[in-house]
């Protein structure tokens, strides 16, 4: 009997095979730096009203303790950490730092369950809830790294 491929069983070496392995790598770099860049400019354009005198002063009407100290400071971890991850510039460190945020954030400031107006308390639950799943992305990404087409990937 002579030894030949079979029909439904492709050849990883051919022409056609590398050229599909190279469109698949594109895709996926594509989709994963717009991924990153969705995730992170949430980050990137609240950061820095972090550092206006109307969010220290909701971070103390809230009971955050001196707000004039670590509301600026979460500014500066939001903007670090999500410039971390638009870059893939050391981004399980910049993921972990929004995690940070996150976790401190997200039960200060969207205490849904303390509101008694119910339609105030459904947006902070909204918004609660928004926080939990990028809180979700933020763990992943400290998991899987940035990606291809990432400053991290670079320096491999």
């Amino acid at each position: 009997m002579a030894h030949r491929p079979l029909t439904s069983v492709s050849n990883p070496f051919a022409p056609e095979a590398t050229l599909e392995r190279h469109a698949d790598r594109a895709l996926t770099g594509i989709i994963v730096v717009v991924g990153r860049a969705l995730f992170a400019f949430i980050f990137i354009l609240a950061g820095p009203r972090l550092f206006q005198q109307g969010s220290i002063q909701a971070a103390a009407q809230h009971g955050f303790p001196l707000p004039q100290v670590f509301v600026p400071a979460a500014g500066a971890i939001a903007i670090a950490g999500g410039l971390s991850i638009l870059l893939g510039f050391r981004a399980r460190i910049g993921a972990c730092l929004i995690a940070l945020f996150l976790l401190v954030v997200t039960p200060v400031m969207h205490n849904f369950w303390a509101i008694a107006d119910p339609a105030a308390a459904q947006t902070q639950l909204v918004n609660f809830m928004k926080n939990v799943s990028m809180l979700g992305g933020a763990l992943l990404i400290t998991q899987f790294g940035a990606g291809p087409w990432s400053l991290d990937a670079r320096r491999k």
